[in-house]
């Protein structure tokens, strides 16, 4: 299917160090030659309009790209959206040519450089040439998107620009999630221009460290207080690489995670909470059981901190998760449904694939998932709750680590957090090594089962 302005002319497939995506080549009215790299789960041609992947929108910059260069920040800005996308396993990078320089072209950018090496800022050294600040045209990216089926998409930009293009272009931008990557003296004044002069997104306070570890890196540049937080929790994390399967649950002094009738808003604090979040930007698959999803609808989306949704797995052994979850009809983030064999689902929304696996004592065996997920190339992965599930996980001995928050509160009777067959002898007791952090009132308490990473001692 082709549009007036573009023509699809090749389907391949192209593996990168991030993974294999399918390639479809383009050509557009002007001339221009244009890929789409797409993610093997990509819900195309959704003809609901309910599903908005990830999608990047990147202009060609050899200089960037190929070379290296370090006066700007598109080779690590594209290499950071391929790494994001293949990790969840759906979305798209459209790559556009013709839009080096902002549209004025590589000899004219290198003539812009010029300037800028005289201490004229990027806007200025475009219009001191003739050219406007940014001379870029989205037609083939609207038509390209349309081509593939992505009428509507969750924009991986910190560019307002590119958002309003789309949508004057009939493209809908569900939302905008932006993209840093760490800035360095050779780029600072390109990237400030950047947020000063054309409107770009500005990094909160946390972003340089924590986008770093969002790319798999623990920034050297250290300072004291959230920076210092930051990495002292999740520098390991972020170095035991892929696979790694870490637990999470916050639970009472008495060893609850809700009352017995259920509630649990809020056993821990705000800053837990985030903490929450965090870990879910920091993998690619966050797995619950159906009760979770029965008792506290979750959304178990990236929220309360920069990053991108994770994949969302349920744990359904018979089927029995309402339809009107939000898991089921909320498309921000691709749902995997896992139930037993012989269960039938209903018609389900593109954003929702059924994984029906074979049960062991009425249970999904965990691991078969973790089995399964890896094989999608979803190999960090989150266990949130509820305890049950956890426990399974505990119990199989697939965690490697372990993220437990006490609240100081008694609860007295209600649901139990980690139950498990354990030893009739305490010295037979599960033991590993723990971290521990003040979180607000709350007390985090990281256990590793796996080694720490080299240089992460426990405390």
């Amino acid at each position: 299917m082709n549009s007036p302005f573009v023509e699809r002319v090749a389907d391949t497939t192209l593996p990168t160090p991030f993974g294999t995506f399918a390639m479809v080549g383009y050509r557009d009215a002007d001339e221009h030659e244009h890929v789409a790299l797409i993610a093997p789960h990509t819900p195309l041609h959704d003809e609901t309009g309910e599903s908005a992947p990830l999608v990047r929108l990147h202009s060609e910059c050899l200089t960037g790209d190929a070379l290296g260069s370090l006066r700007c920040d598109c080779g690590q800005q594209l290499q950071a959206a391929l790494k994001v996308i293949a990790g969840r396993g759906s979305g798209a990078v459209l790559y556009l040519r013709g839009h080096e320089g902002r549209g004025i072209g590589l000899l004219e950018k290198l003539k812009a450089y010029t300037l800028q090496d005289q201490g004229v800022d990027t806007v200025d050294a475009n219009l001191a040439l003739g050219h406007p600040a940014d001379a870029r045209d989205y037609r083939a990216a609207a038509a390209m998107l349309s081509d593939l089926g992505l009428p509507q998409v969750t924009l991986l930009s910190s560019n307002p620009a590119k958002e309003d293009a789309l949508r004057d272009l009939g493209i809908t931008v569900a939302q905008r999630s932006p993209l840093f990557v760490p800035e360095h003296a050779e780029n600072a004044r390109y990237l400030a221009t950047k947020r000063a002069r054309m409107a770009h997104d500005v990094p909160d306070h946390e972003s340089d460290v924590w986008h770093e570890l969002l790319q798999g890196r623990v920034s050297t540049e250290i300072s004291d207080g959230v920076d210092r937080e930051l990495v002292d929790i999740y520098a390991p994390i972020v170095d035991a690489g892929s696979p790694f399967v870490i637990a999470q649950l916050a639970q009472s002094l008495d060893g609850f995670i809700a009352s017995s009738t259920g509630d649990a808003n809020f056993v821990s604090g705000p800053q837990d909470r985030q903490h929450l979040h965090r870990l879910r930007a920091l993998v690619d698959a966050v797995i619950v059981g159906a009760g979770t999803v029965c008792s506290d609808d979750p959304q178990l989306t990236v929220r309360d901190a920069p990053g991108v949704n994770p994949v969302r797995v349920v744990l359904d052994p018979k089927g029995r998760i309402p339809q009107t979850a939000k898991v089921l009809n909320d498309p921000a983030a691709p749902t995997v449904w896992v139930t037993g064999g012989d269960v039938e689902v209903p018609p389900l929304a593109d954003h929702v694939s059924h994984w029906p696996i074979q049960l062991t004592d009425s249970h999904i065996p965990a691991a078969t998932v973790v089995t399964a997920l890896s094989g999608q190339g979803w190999g960090r992965i989150l266990v949130e709750g509820g305890g049950k599930t956890v426990s399974d996980f505990l119990e199989a001995g697939l965690l490697d680590s372990l993220s437990l928050t006490t609240a100081p509160m008694l609860i007295g009777d209600g649901v139990p957090g980690l139950r498990f067959a354990g030893n009739p002898a305490l010295a037979g007791a599960l033991r590993a090594p723990v971290r521990r952090f003040m979180l607000g009132d709350d007390l985090l308490t990281q256990v590793w089962f796996r080694a720490i990473p080299e240089g992460e001692a426990p405390s």
